[in-house]
């Protein structure tokens, strides 16, 4: 599609604006403005306050002064690199003007003896004496109207000014086009938006310091609309996935009952919400792609299980994947009991497999015989053939990628796809990053789960913590152990796992302590998480790699070493490994003293609640976006304007939005829907990054 004629100015070198020569065209370069419309969005980050003053003596210095004088005598320095003073007179008082390194006669012609003279900058006090170094600006009383009552501060760079940054903008501003409005009048008027081009007017010249807010209207229109264009480019991709749906898997219930009533109790209400969303979702003539999103011991294997029911109960065939073998196999323990409840076939298939055993299980799988199959990574290999895949469910999404997702949706011609987290995601960053997807929360946990005690302990209280551990190992409880680092750093002092297994091993005794991390081989590392589930090893030390997903019932004891460098999230899902079974669960956060604001914060949280959707709310709070998920790999986009932290009230309005139009008029073909697709596509045009 050609770029509209009306948009021509803005996209024009940026050298044909005022003041904008081919060295400051090169500065603005660097910093990613290419194009007059890169200007718009470069919005002031902080104000300086010049309201007109009478006098020095309203104000107590140090402050910003902006005041109209007459000009007295000039005394130039009387040794070489000393102050240049000028005596100016306000309506009440006198005070020097303070000038280094400055040329006299550029002195004399700025401010000229007995000339009036609006000068602005900072004043402050020397020897009892008010002063202005360097005036910020120096204007004839016919240019008093040229300096703003609130100033905007733009953030620079090396060979940028003030001055060269406000008339550049100004200049790309007398070049914006007066869109026709795509946002809808109602909305508009509800909020009290203006347009979009009176919205940048307002957000480049703020009355105030208010007008620097994200909640000033100005900026929340134009925040509104980058997050609606990135809601409706998720909802288009949304469609279209869906638009490729063509059969619908309408369970029948007898299944899902079979379990329901072997289970020893009731569902959540959050459960039972879920899966009725999953069950509309699967009998509904369009294809589901759905976030089941749930904290630690939330209850969603139970839902993604009745999901698989739903797909067996209409005909077909479902599978779940895990990440890793030792959770694939933990999934199909855990599912073992409700399968024999429901009377259907369960299969784990994973790498192991060989030889007749696996053509076996590919057999049945391809001829219907298995109805729900577990599995690692291997489901995606070309021999795997479902006889009609229905729904594929994808355990810990973060662990692979949207292309293996989308290949192991397409084993079946049409499958669902379901997939579970673990990882409480803020609102606003779930929209951000998962907008393609309905989602599902469980923010519930079954009745009759303990809480976790959870207390912080200074590391110089290490052997208590040991003599503890001896005394709960040797009355048949079991208990994780883990460090920040596998091998010792000189640089760091974090606590080894290697060196910390050594030393449990020496005290705990022989068979006793177990070790794992990412660095062993994977048959050494299945070996021992297998001892410890077994029951055969007390003590599990070990790396973050027992964060996610590992069920061991029995482990009531959970040790975190250095905890105060672990984020508030990884340290709940750590926490999140005991408290499985019947006994009181403890977890211990060791921390070196002193213990910085931050680290004591973030401790704080984690002994304080145990919702994770709370402490995911302080990580977002502490860290910011791009930290909490990991920028390069999230997948989350940049916004120049849009405050994840800030706005996820708007992120949810611009993504119901976004659903509303594309459901009202899928493809903006009505006249309503053609001026807005219009104009909204010159706005993305504009408002997309250099």
């Amino acid at each position: 599609m050609s770029r509209p004629e009306v948009l021509f100015p803005l996209f024009a070198e940026m050298e044909t604006l005022d003041g904008v020569g081919p060295k400051t065209a090169q500065v603005f370069q660097a910093l990613g403005m290419s194009r007059p419309k890169d200007l718009l969005y470069y919005l002031p980050q902080s104000g300086v306050d010049r309201t007109r003053r009478a006098s020095v003596r309203e104000i107590t210095p140090p402050a910003v002064l902006t005041v109209e004088v007459t000009v007295g005598g000039h005394f130039p320095p009387r040794r070489k690199g000393g102050p240049y003073r000028v005596m100016v007179r306000d309506t009440l008082l006198e005070f020097m003007v303070v000038f280094f390194h400055a040329r006299g006669d550029y002195l004399q012609k700025l401010l000229p003896t007995g000339q009036r003279r609006l000068i602005s900058g900072k004043v402050e006090l020397f020897d009892g004496v008010a002063q202005m170094v360097h005036p910020d600006h120096v204007l004839r009383p016919d240019e008093a109207d040229e300096l703003a009552g609130y100033e905007p501060v733009y953030p620079l760079s090396a060979g940028l000014t003030q001055r060269v940054v406000a008339k550049a903008v100004a200049a790309a501003l007398q070049r914006t086009p007066d869109l026709p409005e795509w946002v809808d009048g109602a909305l508009k008027r509800r909020e009290g938006w203006p347009d979009w081009h009176a919205a940048l007017v307002a957000a480049h010249a703020p009355a105030d310091a208010a007008g620097l807010a994200v909640a000033h209207p100005a900026r929340q229109r134009l925040a509104y609309d980058e997050l609606f264009a990135h809601q409706l480019t998720l909802s288009l991709a949304r469609a279209q996935l869906r638009r490729g749906k063509g059969r619908a898997s309408a369970g029948t219930g007898e299944l899902q009952t079979k379990v329901m009533t072997s289970l020893p109790y009731a569902p959540t209400a959050a459960q039972t919400r879920a899966i009725s969303e999953i069950a509309a979702d699967m009998a509904s003539g369009l294809r589901m792609n759905r976030l089941l999103q749930g904290d630690v011991g939330s209850g969603k294997t139970l839902v993604a299980f009745m999901a698989l029911l739903i797909a067996v109960e209409a005909g077909g065939q479902g599978v779940m994947m895990a990440p890793t073998e030792i959770l694939a196999r933990q999934h199909h323990e855990g599912l073992e009991p409700l399968a024999a409840a429901a009377g259907v076939r369960l299969v784990l298939l994973t790498g192991r497999d060989k030889g007749g055993e696996r053509e076996a299980k590919l057999g049945d799988l391809a001829a219907g015989r298995t109805d729900i199959l577990v599995g690692t990574h291997a489901v995606f290999q070309k021999d795997v053939h479902f006889h009609d895949l229905r729904l594929a469910v994808v355990d810990e999404q973060h662990r692979f990628g949207v292309a293996q997702r989308m290949e192991l949706g397409a084993k079946g011609e049409v499958a669902d796809v379901l997939v579970m987290t673990a990882t409480p995601i803020p609102r606003s960053l779930a929209l951000a990053t998962h907008g393609d997807m309905d989602v599902s929360v469980l923010d519930e946990k079954p009745a009759g789960r303990k809480p976790i005690r959870t207390a912080l302990v200074p590391s110089s209280r290490i052997d208590e913590v040991v003599a503890h551990l001896a005394q709960a190992t040797a009355e048949g409880r079991q208990a994780y152990w883990v460090c920040p680092l596998v091998d010792e750093s000189e640089v760091v002092d974090y606590a080894s796992a290697e060196a910390r297994f050594q030393h449990l091993r020496a005290t705990l005794g022989e068979g006793v302590v177990g070790l794992v991390h990412g660095q062993m081989p994977p048959t050494e590392k299945d070996a021992a998480m297998a001892a410890f589930v077994a029951g055969r090893t007390k003590v599990l030390v070990a790396t973050t790699v027992i964060e996610v997903g590992v069920n061991v019932p029995n482990a009531s004891i959970m040790v975190i070493e250095q905890a105060e460098i672990f984020g508030l999230a990884q340290l709940h899902q750590l926490r999140g490994r005991v408290g499985r079974g019947e006994a009181q669960s403890t977890c211990l956060l060791m921390y070196q003293t002193p213990l910085g604001e931050a680290g004591e914060r973030r401790l704080k949280v984690i002994r304080d609640t145990e919702d994770g959707f709370r402490i995911a709310e302080e990580d977002l709070a502490m860290r910011g976006a791009g930290d909490l998920i990991g920028t390069a790999q999230s997948g989350l986009p940049r916004f120049r304007v849009a405050d994840l932290e800030r706005q996820a009230g708007l992120m949810a309005l611009a993504q119901s939005d976004a659903r509303k139009l594309l459901a009202d008029d899928p493809r903006l073909t009505s006249p309503r829907g053609r001026r807005r697709a219009r104009s909204f596509g010159c706005w993305i045009r504009i408002g997309r990054s250099a």
